[in-house]
Protein backbone atom coordinates (compact mmCIF):
# COMPACT_ATOMS: atom_id res chain seq x y z
CA UNK A 1 0.00 0.00 0.00
CA UNK A 2 1.12 3.45 -0.49
CA UNK A 3 1.84 4.21 2.93
CA UNK A 4 4.34 6.75 2.27
CA UNK A 5 2.54 9.06 -0.04
CA UNK A 6 -0.61 8.81 1.97
CA UNK A 7 -2.91 8.01 -1.10
CA UNK A 8 -4.20 5.22 0.34
CA UNK A 9 -7.25 7.73 0.75
CA UNK A 10 -9.31 8.81 -1.75
CA UNK A 11 -12.02 10.34 -2.60
CA UNK A 12 -13.66 7.44 -3.05
CA UNK A 13 -12.90 5.74 0.27
CA UNK A 14 -12.67 9.07 2.74
CA UNK A 15 -16.18 8.74 3.70
CA UNK A 16 -15.00 5.80 5.57
CA UNK A 17 -12.63 7.32 8.13
CA UNK A 18 -14.62 10.68 8.43
CA UNK A 19 -16.75 11.68 12.17
CA UNK A 20 -19.28 8.85 11.59
CA UNK A 21 -17.57 7.03 8.96
CA UNK A 22 -16.87 2.59 9.22
CA UNK A 23 -13.46 3.21 9.93
CA UNK A 24 -13.67 6.39 11.52
CA UNK A 25 -11.79 6.20 15.40
CA UNK A 26 -9.87 8.98 17.25
CA UNK A 27 -7.56 11.56 15.98
CA UNK A 28 -4.16 10.36 17.87
CA UNK A 29 -2.86 8.75 15.08
CA UNK A 30 -1.95 5.67 17.12
CA UNK A 31 -4.29 3.52 15.46
CA UNK A 32 -3.18 4.40 11.66
CA UNK A 33 -1.74 1.26 10.59
CA UNK A 34 -5.14 -0.36 11.61
CA UNK A 35 -7.45 1.78 10.10
CA UNK A 36 -4.77 1.88 6.38
CA UNK A 37 -5.53 -1.88 6.99
CA UNK A 38 -8.80 -1.81 7.22
CA UNK A 39 -9.02 0.56 4.00
CA UNK A 40 -7.53 -2.10 2.06
CA UNK A 41 -9.98 -4.57 3.66
CA UNK A 42 -12.98 -2.34 2.72
CA UNK A 43 -11.31 -1.88 -1.08
CA UNK A 44 -11.16 -6.17 -1.67
CA UNK A 45 -14.57 -5.96 -0.18
CA UNK A 46 -15.57 -3.45 -2.90
CA UNK A 47 -13.74 -4.95 -5.92
CA UNK A 48 -15.39 -8.91 -4.60
CA UNK A 49 -18.65 -6.85 -5.28
CA UNK A 50 -17.43 -5.02 -8.65
CA UNK A 51 -16.36 -8.46 -10.03
CA UNK A 52 -19.45 -10.33 -9.03
CA UNK A 53 -21.36 -7.41 -10.77
CA UNK A 54 -19.23 -7.75 -13.91
CA UNK A 55 -19.80 -11.61 -13.77
CA UNK A 56 -23.37 -11.32 -13.36
CA UNK A 57 -23.58 -9.84 -17.14
CA UNK A 58 -20.90 -11.86 -18.70
CA UNK A 59 -18.64 -8.57 -19.00
CA UNK A 60 -15.08 -9.40 -19.34
CA UNK A 61 -13.29 -6.39 -17.22
CA UNK A 62 -9.09 -5.36 -18.04
CA UNK A 63 -7.07 -3.30 -15.96
CA UNK A 64 -4.61 -1.42 -18.18
CA UNK A 65 -1.60 -0.32 -16.32
CA UNK A 66 1.75 1.63 -17.32
CA UNK A 67 4.00 4.95 -16.76
CA UNK A 68 1.98 7.81 -17.91
CA UNK A 69 3.06 8.06 -21.49
CA UNK A 70 3.40 5.00 -22.48
CA UNK A 71 0.52 4.64 -24.82
CA UNK A 72 -2.74 3.13 -22.48
CA UNK A 73 -5.43 6.03 -24.15
CA UNK A 74 -3.42 5.27 -27.89
CA UNK A 75 -4.11 1.28 -27.46
CA UNK A 76 -7.31 1.34 -26.59
CA UNK A 77 -8.23 3.85 -29.80
CA UNK A 78 -6.43 1.54 -32.06
CA UNK A 79 -8.28 -1.20 -30.55
CA UNK A 80 -11.22 0.23 -31.60
CA UNK A 81 -10.30 1.47 -34.98
CA UNK A 82 -8.83 -2.10 -35.50
CA UNK A 83 -12.64 -3.55 -34.89
CA UNK A 84 -14.47 -1.45 -36.60
CA UNK A 85 -11.76 -1.73 -40.06
CA UNK A 86 -11.97 -5.38 -39.89
CA UNK A 87 -16.05 -5.30 -39.74
CA UNK A 88 -16.26 -6.50 -35.98
CA UNK A 89 -16.38 -3.94 -34.17
CA UNK A 90 -20.58 -4.72 -33.61
CA UNK A 91 -20.07 -8.21 -31.80
CA UNK A 92 -17.45 -6.79 -29.31
CA UNK A 93 -19.10 -4.26 -27.33
CA UNK A 94 -16.89 -1.64 -25.68
CA UNK A 95 -16.94 0.56 -22.42
CA UNK A 96 -14.00 2.01 -21.09
CA UNK A 97 -13.34 3.91 -17.08
CA UNK A 98 -10.63 6.42 -17.30
CA UNK A 99 -8.60 7.39 -14.50
CA UNK A 100 -6.60 10.60 -14.58
CA UNK A 101 -5.70 13.06 -11.67
CA UNK A 102 -7.44 15.59 -13.89
CA UNK A 103 -9.12 16.58 -17.24
CA UNK A 104 -11.45 14.53 -19.35
CA UNK A 105 -8.55 14.21 -22.04
CA UNK A 106 -8.59 10.65 -22.21
CA UNK A 107 -12.13 10.13 -22.43
CA UNK A 108 -13.09 12.63 -24.88
CA UNK A 109 -10.43 10.87 -26.83
CA UNK A 110 -12.34 7.30 -26.75
CA UNK A 111 -15.85 9.16 -27.10
CA UNK A 112 -14.65 10.63 -31.06
CA UNK A 113 -14.69 7.06 -31.55
CA UNK A 114 -17.84 6.51 -30.69
CA UNK A 115 -17.49 4.51 -27.66
CA UNK A 116 -19.34 4.92 -24.26
CA UNK A 117 -16.04 6.40 -21.58
CA UNK A 118 -16.54 6.96 -18.11
CA UNK A 119 -14.04 9.95 -16.46
CA UNK A 120 -12.76 9.33 -12.60
CA UNK A 121 -11.04 12.24 -11.55
CA UNK A 122 -8.99 10.97 -8.84
CA UNK A 123 -7.58 14.27 -7.19
CA UNK A 124 -4.12 13.69 -5.59
CA UNK A 125 -4.39 10.03 -5.65
CA UNK A 126 -2.20 8.43 -7.76
CA UNK A 127 -4.14 5.30 -8.23
CA UNK A 128 -7.46 4.08 -9.12
CA UNK A 129 -9.65 2.02 -6.52
CA UNK A 130 -12.46 -0.35 -5.96
CA UNK A 131 -14.92 2.28 -4.91
CA UNK A 132 -13.72 4.87 -7.28
CA UNK A 133 -15.40 2.64 -9.79
CA UNK A 134 -18.09 0.98 -8.36
CA UNK A 135 -19.16 4.66 -8.05
CA UNK A 136 -18.24 4.50 -12.20
CA UNK A 137 -20.33 2.18 -12.44
CA UNK A 138 -23.92 3.77 -12.19
CA UNK A 139 -22.70 5.42 -15.23
CA UNK A 140 -22.62 2.28 -17.27
CA UNK A 141 -25.28 -0.31 -18.32
CA UNK A 142 -23.41 -3.45 -18.07
CA UNK A 143 -26.08 -5.61 -19.71
CA UNK A 144 -24.72 -3.29 -23.43
CA UNK A 145 -21.23 -4.12 -22.94
CA UNK A 146 -18.88 -7.36 -23.47
CA UNK A 147 -15.64 -5.97 -22.18
CA UNK A 148 -15.04 -2.83 -19.73
CA UNK A 149 -11.61 -1.63 -20.43
CA UNK A 150 -10.47 0.05 -16.86
CA UNK A 151 -7.19 3.10 -17.96
CA UNK A 152 -5.58 3.52 -14.41
CA UNK A 153 -3.99 6.12 -13.65
CA UNK A 154 -0.02 6.34 -15.06
CA UNK A 155 1.90 5.02 -12.09
CA UNK A 156 4.24 2.01 -11.88
CA UNK A 157 4.01 1.67 -8.30
CA UNK A 158 0.68 2.57 -6.54
CA UNK A 159 -1.75 0.87 -8.89
CA UNK A 160 -0.58 -2.40 -8.41
CA UNK A 161 -1.36 -2.46 -5.04
CA UNK A 162 -5.17 -1.65 -5.50
CA UNK A 163 -7.85 -4.18 -6.31
CA UNK A 164 -10.88 -2.92 -8.71
CA UNK A 165 -12.87 -5.86 -9.54
CA UNK A 166 -10.90 -6.80 -12.70
CA UNK A 167 -10.41 -9.99 -13.98
CA UNK A 168 -7.58 -9.68 -16.07
CA UNK A 169 -4.10 -7.02 -16.00
CA UNK A 170 -2.30 -5.47 -18.46
CA UNK A 171 0.80 -3.94 -18.12
CA UNK A 172 2.36 -1.79 -20.95
CA UNK A 173 6.04 -0.65 -21.35
CA UNK A 174 6.92 1.59 -23.83
CA UNK A 175 10.09 1.34 -26.40
CA UNK A 176 11.15 4.69 -24.60
CA UNK A 177 11.37 4.15 -21.01
CA UNK A 178 13.93 1.26 -21.37
CA UNK A 179 14.32 -2.03 -21.12
CA UNK A 180 15.46 -2.77 -17.41
CA UNK A 181 11.45 -1.23 -16.12
CA UNK A 182 10.61 -5.01 -14.84
CA UNK A 183 13.68 -5.24 -12.75
CA UNK A 184 12.67 -1.35 -11.34
CA UNK A 185 9.02 -1.95 -10.86
CA UNK A 186 8.68 -5.72 -10.00
CA UNK A 187 5.68 -5.76 -8.20
CA UNK A 188 3.67 -4.24 -11.10
CA UNK A 189 5.07 -6.45 -13.72
CA UNK A 190 4.79 -9.35 -11.39
CA UNK A 191 1.24 -9.23 -11.51
CA UNK A 192 0.49 -8.76 -14.66
CA UNK A 193 -1.60 -11.34 -16.83
CA UNK A 194 -0.02 -9.79 -20.16
CA UNK A 195 2.85 -7.60 -20.82
CA UNK A 196 3.35 -5.04 -23.45
CA UNK A 197 5.81 -3.92 -25.19
CA UNK A 198 4.25 -0.74 -26.88
CA UNK A 199 5.80 2.06 -28.90
CA UNK A 200 7.69 -0.64 -31.08
CA UNK A 201 7.44 1.57 -33.98
CA UNK A 202 10.58 3.25 -32.37
CA UNK A 203 12.67 0.14 -31.81
CA UNK A 204 14.78 1.45 -35.04
CA UNK A 205 15.23 4.55 -33.40
CA UNK A 206 15.57 3.38 -30.13
CA UNK A 207 17.73 0.82 -30.61
CA UNK A 208 19.35 0.54 -27.05
CA UNK A 209 15.78 -0.98 -25.95
CA UNK A 210 16.17 -4.83 -26.52
CA UNK A 211 13.13 -6.80 -26.34
CA UNK A 212 14.64 -9.92 -25.40
CA UNK A 213 16.65 -7.71 -22.07
CA UNK A 214 12.91 -6.86 -20.88
CA UNK A 215 11.81 -10.84 -21.56
CA UNK A 216 14.71 -11.40 -19.22
CA UNK A 217 14.10 -9.05 -16.58
CA UNK A 218 10.55 -10.67 -16.54
CA UNK A 219 11.65 -13.71 -15.96
CA UNK A 220 13.95 -12.89 -13.50
CA UNK A 221 10.83 -11.75 -11.25
CA UNK A 222 9.55 -14.76 -11.67
CA UNK A 223 6.72 -12.90 -14.34
CA UNK A 224 5.10 -16.01 -16.22
CA UNK A 225 3.40 -12.95 -17.68
CA UNK A 226 3.00 -13.19 -21.91
CA UNK A 227 4.89 -10.74 -23.80
CA UNK A 228 3.42 -9.16 -27.58
CA UNK A 229 5.16 -6.18 -29.21
CA UNK A 230 2.96 -3.70 -30.56
CA UNK A 231 2.85 -0.28 -32.06
CA UNK A 232 -0.62 1.65 -31.83
CA UNK A 233 0.91 3.75 -34.89
CA UNK A 234 1.39 1.10 -37.44
CA UNK A 235 -0.77 -1.32 -36.06
CA UNK A 236 1.55 -3.88 -36.04
CA UNK A 237 1.06 -6.66 -33.07
CA UNK A 238 -2.68 -5.48 -32.99
CA UNK A 239 -4.42 -8.56 -34.07
CA UNK A 240 -2.48 -10.95 -31.62
CA UNK A 241 -3.60 -8.24 -28.90
CA UNK A 242 -7.02 -8.30 -29.71
CA UNK A 243 -7.15 -12.36 -30.50
CA UNK A 244 -5.71 -12.32 -27.15
CA UNK A 245 -8.60 -9.94 -25.64
CA UNK A 246 -11.36 -12.75 -27.79
CA UNK A 247 -9.70 -15.37 -25.79
CA UNK A 248 -10.12 -14.09 -22.63
CA UNK A 249 -13.71 -13.07 -23.27
CA UNK A 250 -14.89 -16.52 -24.20
CA UNK A 251 -12.65 -17.92 -21.53
CA UNK A 252 -14.56 -16.09 -18.78
CA UNK A 253 -17.96 -17.04 -20.38
CA UNK A 254 -16.91 -20.57 -19.85
CA UNK A 255 -15.88 -20.29 -16.55
CA UNK A 256 -19.21 -18.26 -15.65
CA UNK A 257 -21.10 -21.29 -17.15
CA UNK A 258 -18.95 -23.93 -15.04
CA UNK A 259 -19.21 -21.62 -12.19
CA UNK A 260 -22.23 -19.30 -11.78
CA UNK A 261 -22.44 -16.27 -9.66
CA UNK A 262 -24.37 -15.96 -6.93
CA UNK A 263 -26.32 -12.98 -6.95
CA UNK A 264 -26.60 -11.88 -2.78
CA UNK A 265 -24.17 -8.56 -4.25
CA UNK A 266 -26.74 -8.03 -6.45
CA UNK A 267 -28.49 -5.28 -4.77
CA UNK A 268 -25.68 -4.19 -2.34
CA UNK A 269 -26.23 -1.12 -1.69
CA UNK A 270 -23.80 1.73 -0.78
CA UNK A 271 -24.02 5.51 0.04
CA UNK A 272 -21.82 7.74 -2.81
CA UNK A 273 -20.12 10.93 -3.75
CA UNK A 274 -20.88 11.07 -7.60
CA UNK A 275 -19.62 14.40 -8.21
CA UNK A 276 -16.09 13.12 -9.26
CA UNK A 277 -17.62 10.98 -12.03
CA UNK A 278 -18.58 11.87 -15.45
CA UNK A 279 -19.81 10.79 -18.52
CA UNK A 280 -21.03 11.66 -21.79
Amino acid sequence: MCDTCGCNVTHGNEGLIRPGGKLHKTESGKEAVSVLHSLLHENDHTAKHNRDHFDQHNVLAINIMSSPGAGKTSLLEATIQQLAETGSGATLRIAVIEGDLETENDAERIRKHGVRAVQIATGSACHLDAHMVHQALHNLDLAEFDIVFIENVGNLVCPASFDLGQHLDVTLLSVPEGDDKPAKYPVMFRKADLVMISKCDLLPVLDDFKVEKARSYLRDIASTAPVMELSSKDKSGMQQWIDWVRQQIAARIRFLEDHPVQTAHAHHHHHHQHQHVHNE
